[in-house]
């Protein structure tokens, strides 16, 4: 069976995946930008935190993907936790840095007018700081998903949603029919989700970034 042929029969199967990959994805990448600002906006004041908090996040990103869901499954058993658990860990990294690098990046004289305006330390962070910050945080979260949509599909290994299931399916009986027909389907189909999200998230960090503060 040629590969069109292949894709015109299981296109329905094929869109579910990309659909569950899609929203793991996306649910991680939620949780770890919460996460992420958060102790970004923590430690960014804090250089020796700062370096703690980056050194802790950097080191989840050196953990190969296999070994950290076998680590999990002993405590969350198998399927969408140990997923999201370790999608949420590997993505913390450059969102994190990004915040701190963003928030450390805005210009002294701005903060100290906005102070001398009465503006208290929150409404600062909220109104000018983070706005200000916004396009290098968000591409932070440009780079963290397209990392996710990649990690997502060796979840598999641990019962996990996504395209996935095909990939290792197809590699599993290499050299048998369909087998490469599995593989490729769900190469291509991580390689389109990945343009996908990276195109929202532009379109998402364009929007929410001030217009004088776009290219």
């Amino acid at each position: 069976m040629s590969f069109l042929e292949y894709l015109s029969k299981r296109q329905d199967h094929l869109l579910e995946l990309a659909i569950e990959h899609a929203q793991v994805v996306a649910l991680s990448i939620a949780i770890a930008t919460v996460i992420g600002l958060a102790l970004g906006i923590l430690v960014y004041q804090r250089p020796w935190w700062a370096q703690v908090v980056l050194g802790i996040t950097g080191v989840f990103l050196t953990i190969p993907s296999l070994a950290l869901f076998g680590v999990l499954i002993p405590f969350v058993g198998l399927g969408y936790k140990p997923t999201v658990i370790a999608l949420v860990m590997y993505a913390l990294l450059p969102i994190v840095r990004n915040t701190v690098t963003g928030l450390r990046g805005v210009e002294e004289a701005i903060i100290d007018s906005a102070r001398g305006m009465g503006m208290g330390r929150w409404r600062r962070l909220l109104r000018v700081e983070l706005p200000l910050a916004w396009p290098v945080v968000m591409a932070g979260v440009r780079v963290s998903t397209l990392i996710l949509v990649g990690i997502t599909a060796i979840a598999a290994v641990v019962n996990g949603p996504g395209l996935g299931e095909d990939i290792f399916s197809g590699l599993a009986r290499i050299g048998g029919a369909n087998a490469l027909n599995l593989v490729l389907g769900g190469t291509l189909g991580v390689i389109a989700l990945a343009l996908l999200f990276d195109a929202f998230f532009a379109g998402v960090a364009r929007l929410t970034t001030s217009k004088g503060l776009r290219p």
